[in-house]
């Protein structure tokens, strides 16, 4: 069963569209220039077409009218035509470069569809060009998420690590790991085949010693993927507390800057404004909600649209890495801040954070107590603001000092995490002494191999058919 739900990379390309497809591959509004891009096999009507000539110089500009279909000019641009393989996509790829505005992209687009009837040029999916460069082997798949990611990169360092990835770095150790459990795996198979080689042949080839380096190795890829997937998704740190204690006022100091609107009115907030900032280097994505209260005695309370508010920032604890929960140190806890704390999720780490300390004579000061970490600051002074910072940093297990991140998705995580328990488990079945029998050697076997799936499952060599359609279709469309 767990083999069937698995396909290669071969059995995927038997049942893929490769009919030619065109897309505008630059974003959407205006700019200096425009890009149409096409990939397919023979795109020799659409040159003749559009660029009014039988054939393009490979890998050449040559400027000249896009042309409509009764010989008018669309624009006036530069074309280039990449023959196949030595392409993005490694299928014969044209790209016309012409003047930025929508409506030009558009019509040129149009046009290039009609031109490709004949040949059943469609419009490209999402990612979908991607996707042809990775069935094609021009980049494995964790390199094509790096596309994505280069793109989407909030941060230098992200765009760094992104880049890193996309150059083979993080698929580069993949393949070495791979490499090591396939060797180790051949190796206990043919022990399987010889068994009265069994006890010395393993010893003497330190099985045992191999899986450890293995392991040992992983160990550190993980370290590495785990500072990668946080330096691309952010730590989702969410301000949660009752109103006016001071939330925005401690978003505003943190971004550095006025991003929320700060007023002594209860329920100034309405819904969640969040602000992605960087603590060195990791980015914390803030997110300020609307403040907690009930109705009182007297029977004012929140508005509906407050109310609507209040349950939006519930909403966001649930889904917090981190829930900040805001308190005033100058009047203390009280019920309705008891009541709050009840309603956080369990298993997610919390700060209290106590305000005001400018009024209450506390100082900037961690507590680290069995329930939660307590950080006393002033927010409007800045006290105690570092303290927070480096907390932030202590929860998100964030290591400055890490040169190499490969900005890893949670997907690659899962699979490291899945490939290390196999890892485990080969390791309790790798029994290599006398009474070691042949069943506990199958199943050292079969673990090195549930391993080698996983570890391959980055890059894209056994990977299920909606994963990948999963992950191309968060692409932009031209890419």
């Amino acid at each position: 069963m767990r083999r069937a739900s698995i396909t290669t990379k071969k059995q995927t390309q038997m049942t893929f569209d490769s009919s030619p497809i065109a897309a505008i591959a630059t974003a959407p509004g205006r700019g200096g220039i425009g890009v149409v891009r096409l990939s397919g096999k023979n795109l020799a009507p659409v040159i003749q077409a559009v660029c009014g000539r039988a054939s393009l110089a490979p890998r050449h500009a040559t400027y000249l009218p896009f042309l409509n279909e009764d010989g008018s000019a669309i624009d006036q641009g530069l074309a280039i035509h990449f023959p196949a393989p030595h392409s993005y996509t490694g299928e014969d790829v044209l790209e016309l470069q012409g003047h930025g505005g929508p409506v030009v992209m558009q019509m040129l687009l149009a046009r290039c569809v009609q031109a490709g009837s004949e040949i059943g040029l469609r419009l490209a999916e999402p990612g979908e060009f991607t996707q042809r460069a990775f069935l094609n082997d021009k980049i494995d798949l964790a390199q094509a998420e790096a596309v994505a990611d280069l793109i989407e990169a909030t941060t230098e360092a992200a765009a760094k690590s992104a880049s890193e990835s996309l150059s083979g770095a993080f698929s580069k150790v993949i393949h070495e790991l791979v490499d090591q459990v396939t060797r180790l795996r051949m190796l206990v198979e043919a022990t399987l085949d010889f068994p009265e080689e069994e006890i010395d042949f393993l010893k003497q080839s330190d099985a045992r010693g191999q899986l450890a380096t293995i392991r040992s190795t992983l160990e550190e890829v993980f370290k590495h993927a785990a500072q990668g997937a946080l330096l691309r998704d952010g730590l989702n740190a969410v301000l949660a507390g009752k109103p006016n204690v001071g939330k925005s006022s401690l978003l505003n100091v943190l971004a550095g800057s006025d991003v929320a609107i700060v007023t002594p009115i209860a329920g100034t907030t309405r819904d969640k404004v969040t602000q992605t900032i960087q603590i060195e280097g990791m980015p914390l994505n803030i997110i300020d909600t609307a403040g907690i209260r009930e109705a009182g005695d007297d029977g004012s309370g929140p508005d509906e649209v407050e109310r609507i508010g209040i349950e939006r920032t519930w909403a966001e604890v649930a889904k917090a890495d981190v829930i900040l929960h805001m308190l005033d140190a100058d009047r203390g806890p009280t019920l309705e801040d008891e009541k709050i704390t009840s309603r956080f999720p369990d298993g997610v780490p919390i700060i209290r954070i106590w305000n005001k300390i400018d009024r209450s004579g506390h100082k900037a000061a961690v507590d680290k107590m069995p329930d939660a970490t307590h950080v006393y600051l002033s927010a409007s002074e800045g006290q105690g603001v570092d303290l927070l910072r480096a907390e932030l940093l202590r929860i998100a297990g964030w290591q400055q000092t890490v040169e190499s991140r490969y900005l890893a998705r949670e997907r690659h995580l899962l699979a490291l995490k899945a490939a290390d328990e196999h890892l485990a488990h080969a390791a309790a079945h790798a029994a290599l002494d006398n009474e070691a029998g042949e069943h506990a050697l199958d199943l050292f076997a079969e673990e090195l191999r549930l391993a080698q799936e996983r570890l391959s499952s980055i890059t894209g060599k056994f990977t299920p058919d909606d994963l990948l359609g999963v992950i191309f279709s968060r692409f932009c469309i031209g890419k």
